[in-house]
């Protein structure tokens, strides 16, 4: 009953809303203990208090695989389906950065596309640091933001599949959703407006400084030709030596500044004045020191050539010798190759011999044992038969006992000091 759905909770994406969470994780989650302590019977509103006391983000962990707090919650919260409102309220919680991201999982789970592009994007601008949990036991550091950015692009997070989310860019060719505006824009433009405001400022400095020098300028010409007047030729000749004297000034303002110019202000004085003129001897010298550089690199070109040849010739001759060490040792093979036929020749040339002879030994035999049945045959039947009869006569007549085999075979053991046979 517990863990049952509520009665009035609408369906989420066509399905049970505890069904976005795994079976295998759902069970693990039922026979939890915080979720039979702390989850039992709880509310949208008491929810809030235990949301606060999270410290930290994660799915399953340790070795028999135990549920988080984050994920009980969240669990519980597709179990009763609070209120958009109050989700909302989660997400746009600053104090408790846990409790907000409770409220950013459970609106990626259970909303609408916009309504997570809506509400979860904003949070982008958060960088503050949460501690997550991974599979093995220990923690992990990570911010807000990169959360966030797992939720809208990934597939899978804390162990849960979630659902499908349409890319951003085909909610803005729909005209479903308007193009996002970072803070880091706003700050560029902010950067960008706040330097064209100081240019302007500069420029408009600038151009009274500039009307300030003419109105004294003028000011200086409509003085002078009055004490012209007044003082006559001598005021003429005071001008005139004025000019000279700041003109040498000038001279020597700018010969202190040579010194000081850049590289690129030297090359615009170049451009201005034109090249400096060289001296017929300072070319001559260059030029006899050009010819000298060449005449050397020529020698220097020769010295590198003759290494170069002695090289050339040296690996001919190693080529040479590898090809003659080559051609030896194939001759060698050749040769070695040929003895061993030879001798394989010689060996059968024997076995034949051998074979021949055995051959020739085996007919002469059979043909004494013929001559010798035809001997045999030759005579009469009549001096076979005395041979026979001779034969048996000649045999010695055999003991009727073998008594005097026992005899003997006393006297024998007699001889010895044996007992005798019975």
């Amino acid at each position: 009953m517990a863990n049952r759905t509520d009665k009035e909770a609408a369906a989420i994406h066509g399905t049970n809303p505890q069904n976005l969470i795994e079976y295998i994780s759902r069970q693990k989650i039922y026979d939890s203990i915080y979720w039979k302590q702390e989850c039992f019977g709880l509310s949208a509103e008491r929810l809030v208090d235990k949301a606060v006391e999270i410290k930290e983000v994660g799915a399953m962990y340790g070795e028999p695989q135990k549920p988080t707090h984050f994920l009980c919650l969240v669990c519980k919260m597709l179990q009763i389906q609070p209120d958009k409102d109050i989700v909302v309220e989660f997400i746009k919680n600053d104090d408790f950065k846990y409790l907000r991201l409770l409220g950013a999982f459970y609106m990626r789970l259970v909303g609408r596309p916009l309504d997570v592009y809506q509400y979860l994007e904003p949070l982008y601008n958060d960088y503050r640091k949460v501690r997550v949990r991974n599979l093995q036991g220990k923690q992990e550091l990570t911010h807000v933001d990169e959360l966030i950015d797992a939720m809208l692009h990934k597939d899978r997070l804390f162990t849960i599949s979630l659902p499908r989310l349409p890319a951003r860019l085909t909610l803005e060719v729909a005209g479903q959703l308007e193009p996002r505006i970072s803070v880091l824009d706003e700050e560029f433009d902010e950067a960008a407006l706040e330097e064209e405001q100081q240019e302007q400022a500069d420029a408009l400095q600038a151009a009274a400084n500039a009307q300030a020098v003419a109105a004294a300028a003028a000011g200086q010409g409509q003085a002078q030709p009055e004490e012209g007047e007044v003082g006559g030729g001598s005021g003429k000749e005071a001008g005139e030596r004025g000019e000279a004297e700041r003109e040498a000034e000038r001279e020597q303002r700018r010969e202190k500044e040579k010194w000081q110019l850049t590289k690129e202000d030297k090359r615009r004085r170049e451009r201005e004045v034109g090249p400096r003129s060289r001296s017929r001897s300072r070319d001559r010298r260059e030029g006899g020191r050009r010819e000298r550089s060449r005449s050397r690199e020529r020698r220097h070109e020769r010295r590198d050539e003759r290494p170069r040849r002695r090289s050339r010739s040296r690996s001919r001759e190693r080529r040479r010798s590898r090809d003659v060490a080559v051609r030896d040792d194939r001759r060698d093979d050749r040769r070695y190759r040929s003895r061993s036929r030879e001798r394989y020749d010689d060996r059968r040339r024997d076995d034949r011999r051998d074979r021949d002879e055995r051959r020739d030994g085996g007919r002469e035999r059979d043909e004494r044992r013929r001559d010798e049945r035809r001997r045999g045959r030759s005579g009469s039947p009549a001096r076979d038969r005395a041979r026979d009869r001779g034969d048996k006569r000649s045999r010695p007549a055999e003991p009727a006992d073998g008594k005097d085999e026992i005899a003997e075979a006393n006297a024998l053991r007699a001889s010895l000091g044996l007992k005798p046979l019975k």
